[in-house]
């Protein structure tokens, strides 16, 4: 589950960044990985306010962001475990990556 401040931090940053434009959604997804290491496509969809991450990130690699993807799993509001990605900067590989 994500924890309370991170649920905060990433509806901080919804709510600073609004629209539903692509434009929109994929500074929200960049915001979230720059501020707080990574992002997982859970965490896009339901505190993001990005339904389908997956091409909002692959028009940020396109735009030049070295977006690299883990496989994680998480658990959702009803316990049930998911396999989501997780979106974090290449340049933080050496570093752990922010759970």
């Amino acid at each position: 589950m994500i924890t309370p401040e991170r649920r905060a931090a990433l509806h901080a940053i919804r709510d600073s960044i609004p629209g539903c434009e692509r434009s929109s959604q994929k500074q929200r997804i960049l915001t979230a990985i720059q501020q707080l290491g990574s992002v997982t496509t859970f965490e896009c969809m339901r505190h993001l306010d990005c339904y389908d991450p997956r091409p909002r990130k692959l028009e940020l690699v396109q735009d030049g962001h070295p977006i690299m993807l883990a496989w994680d799993r998480m658990a959702t509001e009803s316990g049930t475990l998911h396999r989501v990605g997780r979106y974090y900067l290449a340049r933080d590989m050496a570093t752990e990556v922010t759970a």
